[in-house]
């Protein structure tokens, strides 16, 4: 079933991250699950009506007073039949949520694996409602429920209620459909905050375009207007730009970063797997498997393949240029074959991540978060980077 493909990746990295971690120094910081009691009274559940949930670690010594939120990401349902597959599954009820989550990379507590966060509060806040936290609608033949955009909320009045609504800096992230929900709340995040609050946005591979797939159809398009349709999701768009475009092209990024007044970083890779996988050549793109090695494996691909996907880089590398061009923004665009890189481990911070311009992803992001140096750093094309953690499914 698509909707259970749409997150696969992610899930394969997350344990990848947790095999390394178990098998590296240390011990992991494993988290308990947080079900949040008062939040089926204001309507915000999951699509099977489930109470949303979120994990949390608090902040200690210097970071006390600081917050990192992180919205799970994992893929998104589109129709009906999707949409209840989901909600037999974690990303549609917290029934099936793991009781405690690995929290590693950006949420890990140890200054030798995150140098500039480790002891700030960090939350994850759980993916529940298929459309990255903007849907809204009950679909009554189903039983499904739509209600993420509630849920953000009710997630939002939980971390205000555990002291965030004191916080000094605070940093809202997400990987996937989570860097997605991170870029369509993210002005949403600053407005909960007075103006001497630092507020700053953190999308990790949410930069999803608009492109043609390998059939010359455009499949992604086509998945992201049921979700937007189905979900409901519509409503809960930015007005600046729903007053100019259709709704789904507003869930696509690339139609939303211009506009968001937060400071926001983008850190995505030029050639996102996900998007290899799912976007541009999905299977019903492909019907005579020609992209199947391919998709699997970027050391499989043809030159004329490779070709292709450096035609996806360049709009990538458009899109991010132009939004970078705002002085409070930054960027770190790599040239690796990869999907989500700020919550594994040995892409976040280790002796061997992936640099640009000689730097790391951590020290990046630190530098443009604290303000100690712009960072606008954008890969030249494959297969010019070394320090690449590519995945090979």
């Amino acid at each position: 079933m698509r909707s259970a493909q749409a997150f696969w990746i992610v899930g394969l990295i997350g344990l990848l991250g947790l095999v390394r971690w178990v098998h590296g120094a240390g011990s992991p910081l494993m988290v308990p699950l947080t079900i949040i009691q008062s939040a089926p009274s204001k309507g915000a559940v999951c699509l099977d009506g489930s109470a949303p949930a979120y994990h949390f670690s608090p902040g200690f010594g210097s970071g006390v007073n600081n917050w990192i939120i992180d919205l799970e990401g994992g893929g998104w349902c589109n129709n009906r039949r999707t949409c209840q597959f989901r909600k037999t599954t974690r990303h549609g009820s917290s029934k099936y949520m793991e009781k405690q989550i690995l929290f590693s990379g950006i949420l890990s507590n140890k200054p030798d694996e995150n140098p500039d966060f480790y002891n700030w509060n960090r939350a994850r806040i759980r993916y529940c409602d298929g459309a990255s936290f903007a849907s809204e609608g009950y679909d009554q033949a189903s039983g499904l429920y739509f209600r993420g955009q509630r849920i953000w909320s009710a997630a939002m009045e939980e971390m205000m209620s555990k002291g965030m609504r004191s916080a000094n800096q605070v940093l809202l992230t997400g990987c996937s459909a989570g860097g997605l929900a991170t870029i369509l709340h993210c002005d949403q995040f600053q407005a909960l905050f007075p103006g001497n609050t630092k507020v700053k946005c953190l999308a990790d591979a949410g930069m999803f375009l608009d492109v043609a797939d390998v059939s010359g159809g455009n499949s992604i398009r086509s998945f992201f207007q049921g979700t937007v349709d189905m979900l409901g999701v519509a409503k809960n768009l930015p007005g600046t730009c729903t007053s100019r475009m259709d709704a789904t092209s507003c869930f696509f990024p690339e139609n939303l970063v211009g506009n968001i007044q937060t400071p926001i970083f983008l850190l995505n890779s030029a050639y996102d797997v996900w998007q290899l996988q799912e976007s541009l050549a999905p299977g019903k793109a492909d019907p005579t498997g020609a992209w199947k090695n391919c998709r699997l494996d970027y050391k499989t691909c043809t030159s004329d393949q490779i070709q292709f996907l450096q035609g996806f880089r360049n709009k990538m590398v458009n899109v991010v240029q132009g939004f970078s061009v705002s002085r409070q923004n930054g960027v770190f665009l790599n040239s690796c074959f990869a999907h989500c890189q700020s919550g594994l481990q040995d892409t976040w911070y280790a002796s061997n991540s992936p640099t640009l311009e000689n730097k790391g992803i951590a020290k990046s992001v630190g530098d443009w978060y604290f303000d100690r140096a712009a960072v606008k750093a954008i890969d030249c094309a494959y297969p010019c980077d070394n320090t690449c953690h590519h995945v090979v499914m």
